[in-house]
């Protein structure tokens, strides 16, 4: 088996699409079809259902179980001997959904070690387990857990999440609200998998009901300006309302024991982290995260006027 083809393989596991994973490999669909292909012959059963949608079977799973554990390996051997040669404390690479919440320790870790060369890789939480495995990052931050064997983790912080109305919205004077008020309400969040679009569909499924999605955007500060704009509200982390003192906007608890989130730092059970993973996860579990300084100050929009 070719290490390449083994790679080959699990993107089409993790995509379950053959013309997709062809395009994030730039390969070729037919050569990619060939992989998979020959990969199947050498181990004498399929592994993939190809009845209607691609999807990988039982085998399939069993097999990228064991292929992310054994390049995970190759990969931390490597990194082994470049460290031990190079006497250098390495490279750190952390996978998060958004990183907003990280730029504080982020920029103490930078200053108390310069030479550490930081990667930052942006995964949402669904591929995160299998990056571990894979060792194609060190540690993952995320906003909704991870439920998977192999990999340990521990709570940064927890905090409760609110919806943000522009000033003069008719929310605007409660300090509560429920999550059947707001079923009426035009919703501006992030896209599919997003931990917030996934809390927001959470508590509405929760009461038989389906939120009003009319706009999905990728970043925080669209989320905000779009509000500011009037075009809808929106459910925001704690975290975020240190800078709404001077936006055109209100924050309102949401009067529900679910609507909330933990941020939790995760990383491989059998892992052996290098020296620079070490000191990430320590700078990481170690900040004061009730600090003022702990937060991205921009998640909103400046004030207009």
């Amino acid at each position: 088996m070719e290490l390449n083809g083994l790679k080959q393989f699990l993107v089409v596991a993790r995509l379950e699409h053959l013309s997709r994973a062809a395009e994030e490999l730039r390969v070729a669909q037919p050569s990619l079809s060939r992989t998979i292909a020959r990969l199947e012959s050498e181990l004498g059963a399929p592994l993939f259902d190809r009845s209607g949608r691609l999807r990988l079977n039982d085998a399939g799973k069993l097999f990228r179980d064991h292929v992310e554990r054994s390049l995970g390996e190759l990969e931390a051997g490597r990194r082994a001997v470049d460290a031990a040669t190079s006497g250098e404390l390495g490279t750190v690479r952390l996978a998060s959904a958004t990183f907003l919440t990280l730029t504080g320790p982020l920029a103490a870790f930078k200053r108390a070690h310069p030479a550490v060369e930081i990667e930052l890789h942006w995964s949402p939480a669904d591929d995160m387990t299998t990056r571990l495995r894979a060792r194609d990052v060190d540690l993952c931050v995320t906003s909704q857990p991870i439920n998977a064997d192999g990999v340990e983790s521990t709570q940064l912080f927890e905090e409760a999440v609110g919806v943000c109305v522009p000033i003069d919205h008719l929310l605007a004077g409660r300090a509560t609200v429920s999550t059947a008020e707001l079923a009426d309400e035009p919703f501006i969040t992030a896209r599919e998998g997003h931990w917030l679009r996934r809390m927001l569909e959470r508590l509405f499924a929760a009461r038989d009901l389906t939120p009003k999605i009319v706009c999905e955007v990728d970043e925080h500060s669209a989320i905000a300006a779009l509000i500011v704009a009037g075009l809808g509200i929106g459910l925001v982390p704690a975290f975020a309302r240190r800078g709404t003192s001077q936006a055109p906007l209100t924050w309102v608890d949401v009067d529900d024991p679910d609507c909330h989130r933990r941020v939790t730092l995760h990383w491989g059970a059998d892992s052996h982290l290098s020296p620079a993973a070490r000191l990430m996860r320590t700078t990481l579990t170690g900040w004061d995260w009730n600090a003022e300084e702990s937060h991205e100050p921009h998640w909103w929009p400046a004030p207009r006027g």
